[in-house]
């Protein structure tokens, strides 16, 4: 008998290798999967501008990030104590608006220079629900908590997500993946949430169809929603994915996207930061000097993947033993 629907995602034509450059930008889950990508030592850059949830916010950071666009300390609002701006998310501020201004642009710049060197773009959508600002007509990507007022509330339309997507193939060379956030948005409230995520589908399948070289597409929803329907699978917010969950849909994306390769040196890399976790109860022993030395062995079989981090940790283990 069958408990489950296990969702079987096929093996990507164009699979991922670690000499591959990957940018993540999105929901959680595009920072979830970016933090299991660095984890294990591919070349990932995860958010630069922070969350984001809509699409339009997306191709605005794109476009901010590509493009050179600056942030003014008049831009800036103060929040807690701290500076934010409605193109990031709130988790990038800073306690001068000088110095927060300063530090987004470092961010735009790093974030440009990761993105037109980007092999592959990974863009997580999770709501087609916007915010606008009232006094300049432009969707925020964070309100930052601000009054209700300030806002215009509004839900886009499938040309309208298609065309912010298309925005930002049109601004970079790389791959595209997409993936629609298995997180409810339910502040939204259940049909709203129902209503916005259905109507990305569409849009993702309709940029699918015009590009099909260049866009794949990712069921991270259609697992979270389908495979793992138990609340057991939930946080405790009942909303987002539990780690275990959201450890599973990572090994689902890691059997379809990555090339066999890729797989092999993983597996030898996860052993590796493992055994650099690990922590003796006798660092001092010979025991534990032969398991260092054996790891550094280990890594120096290794090539195109950075180890350097684990090395010196097993370096200055074996200086403890001197």
């Amino acid at each position: 008998m069958k408990f489950r629907t296990e969702i079987e995602v096929a093996p990507w034509a164009e699979p991922i290798g670690y000499s591959q450059r990957i940018v993540s930008l999105g929901s959680c889950f595009a920072t979830n999967i970016a933090q299991r990508l660095h984890d294990r030592k591919f070349n990932v850059t995860s958010s630069p501008t922070g969350i984001l949830f809509n699409p339009a916010s997306i191709a605005a950071a794109v476009r901010d990030m590509v493009e050179g666009r600056i942030v003014t300390p008049e831009e800036l609002i103060l929040l807690n104590d701290n500076y934010v701006s409605y193109r990031f998310h709130s988790s990038v501020s800073g306690a001068t608006p000088e110095a927060t201004a300063e530090h987004m642009n470092e961010t735009l710049r790093a974030g440009g220079e990761a993105i037109k060197q980007a092999d592959l773009m990974i863009v997580t959508l999770g709501t087609a629900w916007v915010y606008r600002l009232r006094s300049t007509g432009v969707v925020v990507a964070n309100c930052h908590k601000q009054p209700a007022a300030e806002f215009r509330r509004e839900l886009l339309s499938t040309e309208e997500i298609i065309e912010a997507i298309e925005a930002i193939l049109s601004l970079t060379h790389c791959r595209l993946v997409l993936t629609l956030s298995p997180v409810r948005h339910i502040g939204e409230g259940v049909e709203d949430n129902s209503l916005s995520k259905s109507l990305l589908r569409v849009a993702i399948a309709e940029v699918m169809h015009r590009h099909p070289k260049r866009v794949t597409y990712f069921p991270s929803y259609e697992i979270m929603m389908d495979d793992l329907r138990d609340y057991r699978f939930y946080a405790s917010d009942l909303v987002h994915p539990s780690e275990m969950a959201v450890d599973y849909i990572a090994e689902k994306f890691f059997d379809a996207a990555l090339s066999a390769e890729a797989k092999e040196l993983m597996s030898k890399v996860v052993d590796i930061t493992r055994a650099a976790n690990h922590r003796p109860s006798n660092p001092r022993s010979e025991q534990h000097r032969a398991f260092c030395q054996r790891q550094i062995e280990a890594i120096d079989r290794l090539t195109g993947v950075d180890l350097s981090e684990e090395r010196g940790y097993f370096e200055r283990m074996l200086q403890i033993n001197l």
